[in-house]
Parts: structure tokens; C-alpha cells; sequence
């Protein structure tokens, strides 16, 4: 099992008693773990179950060079990249596998491979290290930099267009607001009515002297609305129950709320409410952390955090087979600790809602858990789009698809109209 004992509260407790998680915990008071209550001084067992079971992405070395020729390992620079994979593989097992999925050693259900086989460490898994190093190119950030929590949720944002296994819509609520209005027009349309955006044939700048990234098309026929990209080649197995919910009039919601909670600190007002958000079913954690030191923020017991940490470097997995992808370095027994305090202010919430009663759901018990009791609220929701924002419009998945690409470095290209333009962000957020 790979490394837990990576940071020091671990070997304070070593050997003070035989669980290192109960050892950091405040007995007294109960764990919240992504919408799951436990009571430490009797479900130890689960608690430690339910952490095996997410997905633990870390540092990689040995990779194939990103775009051909860069670097072929994300140590010091890839944290928040990993942070945001892990947030994106728990919401595709919430998608696959359901919420109350376990994980085994040994284990090799189908679904959960697929699920690793799309973060594999090579170009052509869709939410590699690879794709998402270069997606961020268009948000302004060039191999090798350092994201905030803001970009890589935009980056996964334009990838999961590519997913047609999972179709999921991804939205990113802007200016501390969320619309209600965009997200169920978002939910309740179809990936190939969003119509294509044509530039398959241009040339795009890497962000490197040396570096032009041409996307080519094998044809003139348009493949927006073909299934052939690389996720449908890989996920030719899944099942007809999943086909057929395809046809229903909603697609699974990732939603994304990034926020900056103060100037160098959180404000403590904020407390409550961000505890309110892992209490929530929906919730998938927090992405954040300062400029290379990024955290996947999973629960909270009393006035701690619970996170699993990135800042451990492994070797790149080669599978024989993808049907049995070596997993046990994807999961760590034990996560790390930290004080409400001590967190970033810049962070990025995030949720999963399977169907529209979710969505209604979470937006009821925000409502009355945070907006309506708190002050100083984290965030606004909104039924209705502003009047002085540009209207709402579907984003277009570009007319080419990823097996088409020719290039060695793959720069993805996608159309948000106005309202890209204006909240085109790379870290930056409203102070609130």
C-alpha cells in the first residue's frame, strides 16, 4: 500500500495506537466524509473503509514526456492537477459505481477499471496528467505551471465534452454565483444539439517558441455527434442500462463553485458553512492549497480537515492489460490533517448531482442551512440568470474528435462564446 507515513503528524502518532486516523481524531465529535456521518468511537472500521475507497492520485515520474518532448513528471508543479483528478474520479465512480461503492485490493470490477484507465499516465487517456497540463495551455497556464483551483476546473470543464461514456455536464459557477436557470438548461440538453465549433483545421500556439499544435480532420464530414472518440473505443462494454438513461431528460451534474474565502486567510465567519459542505450528499470535497502545495479536502472531524495529499512522487503504471490495471497505489489507508486556519482562502467547492431532485435537493438545504442562517454567506444561488450578465449559451464541443488528432502535442480548442469571454479566469476570484 502506498505511502501514508508521508506526513509528520503520522509519525507523531506512530506507535501510539493502531490506527493512526483514530489516534488524530477528536472521539468526542462526529467524522463528515463527503455527505457521510460517522461516529469515530464506533465505526473506526468504516471510517477507514470509506478513505481506502477513494481514489488517491499522486505525483508520477517516469511518464511519456508531455507533448513529445516536456517533462516526464509532474513532481512540484502538479499537485493541484492530481487534487482536481482526484475530485473528478470520485464524481465518475459516483456516476459508474454509485456513492456507496467500496474498494477491495484485488477488486477488478470492469466500470472501476475504466474509470483508472482514463487517468493513466499516457496522452491518449482522456484526464491524464497530459491532457489537463495541456488543456491549461488555453487558460493561460504553460506546461509545468502551477494551477489554481479555478483553472483545473475549467480545464476538466472542456474535457469531459470528450466523455461520451460518462456524459456528464460540467458547469463552473462564476462571481460566487450560482443560476439555477443554467444549470437544468445544461442538464437537460444533448451534448449533440450544442451544434460543433469549426476551426479543425487551424493551428494553435503551445505557448512554446519551438511548439505549434495543428488539429487535423481525416475528412470534411463533421464528427461532432460520431461516437468514435477515444473514451467510446475504450468503453465499448457499458451497459444498456446506461445507454437507455442516456435517453432521460437529465445528465448527471459535476458542478464546480470556486471561491476566494479572504485575502491570506480564510475568514473565520466562513466556518460554518464550508462544514455545512461535506455534510451534504452531494458534496465531492474542496479542491485547494497554496502555489505548490495543493490538497483534496474529503471531511472534517471537529475544527479539522481531513485530505488526501499529492506531495508523494510514484512511478508511472504500465498495465499488461487494461482490463487489470495494477490499483493499489491509487488508494491510501490513512489521509492527513489539518486546522480549519490553516486553509488557503482560494479554494473550489464541488458537487455531484445525479438527477434533478438532487440538484433541487442541494439547493433547498443550502438555502436553508447556509443562506438563510449565515451572514455572511460563501456563495449566492439564484433561480434566474442575471439581466447584466450575457446570456446563456451551450458550449461546442470542437468538429473533431481525439482519435483524429495527428499532433504529438494535443491542444483541444472549444467555443464558450460571450460568456467565456467574460469570465475568462486563470486564479483569479471576487473578494468577498
Amino acid at each position: 500500500m502506498a505511502g501514508p507515513l508521508m506526513d509528520a503528524a503520522f509519525l507523531t502518532y506512530e506507535g501510539l495506537a493502531s490506527d493512526p486516523v483514530e489516534s488524530n481524531l477528536n472521539l468526542d465529535h462526529p467524522v463528515w466524509l463527503l455527505g457521510k456521518y460517522f461516529k469515530p468511537d464506533e465505526e473506526m472500521k468504516k471510517i477507514n473503509a470509506e478513505i481506502l475507497s477513494k481514489i488517491w492520485m499522486t505525483y508520477r515520474k517516469n511518464y511519456p514526456p508531455i507533448g513529445g518532448t516536456g517533462p516526464m513528471s509532474d513532481t512540484g508543479w502538479g499537485c493541484m492537477l492530481r487534487c482536481g483528478q482526484m475530485m473528478l474520479a470520485h464524481a465518475l465512480v459516483c456516476r459508474h459505481l454509485g456513492k456507496d461503492w467500496d474498494w477491495r485490493k484485488g477488486k477488478k470490477d470492469t466500470k472501476y477499471m475504466m474509470i483508472l484507465q482514463s487517468f493513466l499516465d499516457k496522452k491518449d487517456a482522456l484526464y491524464s496528467i497530459h491532457q489537463i497540463a495541456q488543456m491549461g495551455v488555453g487558460e493561460g497556464k504553460q506546461i509545468g505551471q502551477w494551477f489554481g483551483p479555478n483553472t483545473v476546473a475549467q480545464v476538466i470543464r472542456k474535457l469531459v465534452l470528450f466523455d461520451d461514456w460518462s456524459d456528464l455536464a460540467v458547469h463552473v459557477a462564476m462571481d460566487n454565483t450560482v443560476v439555477i436557470e443554467d444549470i437544468k438548461k445544461l442538464c437537460k440538453s444533448s451534448l449533440n444539439t450544442w451544434g460543433c465549433y469549426g476551426s479543425c483545421s487551424s493551428s494553435h500556439s503551445a505557448g512554446a517558441a519551438t511548439t505549434k499544435n495543428k488539429i487535423r480532420r481525416r475528412s470534411s464530414e463533421c464528427t461532432c455527434n460520431n461516437k468514435s472518440n477515444i473514451r467510446q473505443r475504450n468503453h465499448a462494454s457499458s451497459t444498456s442500462s446506461e445507454d437507455s438513461e442516456k435517453g432521460t431528460d437529465w445528465r448527471p451534474l459535476m458542478l464546480f463553485i470556486p471561491l476566494r474565502l479572504g485575502l491570506s486567510d480564510v475568514n473565520s465567519d466562513y466556518y460554518p458553512s464550508l462544514k455545512v459542505m461535506f455534510t451534504l450528499k452531494q458534496s465531492l470535497g474542496v479542491i485547494g492549497g497554496k502555489p505548490n502545495h495543493a490538497h483534496f479536502f474529503i471531511g472534517f472531524n471537529h475544527d479539522r480537515l481531513l485530505y488526501l495529499d499529492p506531495h508523494t512522487t510514484q512511478p508511472a503504471i504500465e498495465p499488461e492489460r487494461y482490463s487489470s490495471i495494477p490499483d493499489d497505489s491509487y488508494h491510501c489507508m490513512y489521509p492527513c490533517f489539518m486546522n480549519f486556519s490553516e486553509l488557503d482562502p482560494s479554494i473550489a467547492l464541488g458537487f455531484y448531482c445525479h438527477t434533478e431532485s438532487d440538484l433541487d435537493d442541494w439547493h433547498n438545504a443550502v438555502k436553508e442551512l447556509v443562506i438563510d442562517r449565515e451572514k455572511r454567506p460563501m456563495f449566492e444561488i439564484t433561480e434566474k440568470r442575471p439581466n447584466h450578465w450575457p446570456p446563456f449559451e451551450y458550449p461546442k464541443r470542437p468538429c473533431h474528435d481525439l482519435e483524429n488528432l495527428t499532433s504529438e502535442f494535443t491542444e483541444l480548442t472549444y467555443d464558450y462564446g460571450t460568456e467565456d469571454k467574460r469570465f475568462d479566469s486563470s486564479g483569479e476570484y471576487e473578494i468577498l
